[in-house]
């Protein structure tokens, strides 16, 4: 993936020369481009608000998918948003500025969300629950404003998994944040490309590239939440066994209804024996875990 001064976007001026780099950047553009095609996230005529925190993970989001568009591979018109919510210290000139130096057509919006949250929410309570319902109704609007047809997200790979592990040991369901999704009222799809890409990767892409992170104090400083258990988990099993969160992300998509107890998803009642079959316990699905009784 070579560049000229020519062919290369504002957002990848000055990226490191080294092979690791190169890898990682190709990594990245390759993962976002499966996301998108194995999801069919291109629309005719589309046009994406790309929502931006000033975190690593929105930044590597919109050079990737810049990156793409560039090189012919994604065609659709990508407008940069960040909603600043008010958030007492936040540096509301920090994205404003690299936007404008990177020449991203962007819309900042001022939204003091910040103060609704902390009202609200009784003491010693997280803020997140309320503080994502209360954006995203934001970004819905500014998407509609903005004639798009679809708000691009920067969760990736390791959010999709603490979302699952979230739901399953507090939520008592099989679920986490899907690469697409239709609104409620229909008229926006929410896309999240970075499905397949690392927490990690992220990281390293953004901190070499030297982007302006901005911490997110509002969640980070709370302490407990059940989003960093999970994550602690996560890490502890990672090092235990390397490799094991790309393991636990190819199992969600490789889900077995009729190998889950859940009525809705597999018609059990309609479920027949064969007249005649002289099948064998060994010729049952191997993929089913040891029926002998246990004492």
């Amino acid at each position: 993936m070579d560049d000229t001064p020519d062919d290369i976007h504002a957002l990848f001026k000055g990226a490191p020369k080294s092979t690791e780099f190169r890898k990682l950047r190709k990594r990245l553009v390759q993962e976002v481009r499966s996301a998108i095609e194995t999801y069919g996230m291109i629309e005719p005529g589309g046009k994406w608000l790309v929502c931006l925190s000033g975190g690593k993970d929105s930044y590597a989001m919109l050079a990737i998918l810049h990156e793409l568009k560039w090189r012919g591979l994604l065609p659709v018109e990508l407008l940069a948003c960040n909603l600043d919510q008010g958030q007492p210290g936040f540096p509301s000139t920090v994205l404003p500025e690299f936007l404008e130096k990177m020449g991203v057509p962007h819309r900042i919006e001022y939204q003091d969300t910040y103060s609704i949250v902390v009202d609200k929410v009784p003491q010693g309570r997280t803020y997140c629950s309320l503080c994502s319902r209360l954006r995203r109704g934001n970004l819905y609007r500014i998407a509609r404003e903005e004639g798009c047809t679809a708000v691009v997200l920067g969760h990736h790979r390791d959010d999709i998994l603490e979302t699952f592990f979230m739901n399953l040991f507090h939520g008592g369901r099989l679920a986490t944040m899907p690469p697409k999704l239709l609104n409620e009222e229909g008229d926006l799809f929410v896309y999240r490309p970075l499905a397949f890409v690392s927490e990690a990767d992220c990281e390293k892409f953004s901190r070499q590239m030297n982007y302006p992170i901005i911490p997110c104090d509002l969640c980070g400083s709370q302490d407990g939440l059940q989003r960093m258990q999970v994550k602690g988990i996560l890490d502890e099993w990672e090092r235990r066994t390397p490799g094991r969160r790309n393991i636990m992300f190819k199992a969600l998509m490789n889900t077995r209804p009729s190998h889950l107890p859940d009525p809705a998803l597999f018609d059990f009642l309609g479920l027949a024996r064969r007249e005649g079959s002289e099948a064998s316990i060994d010729q049952i699905d191997d993929n089913i875990p040891d029926l002998r009784c246990r004492d």
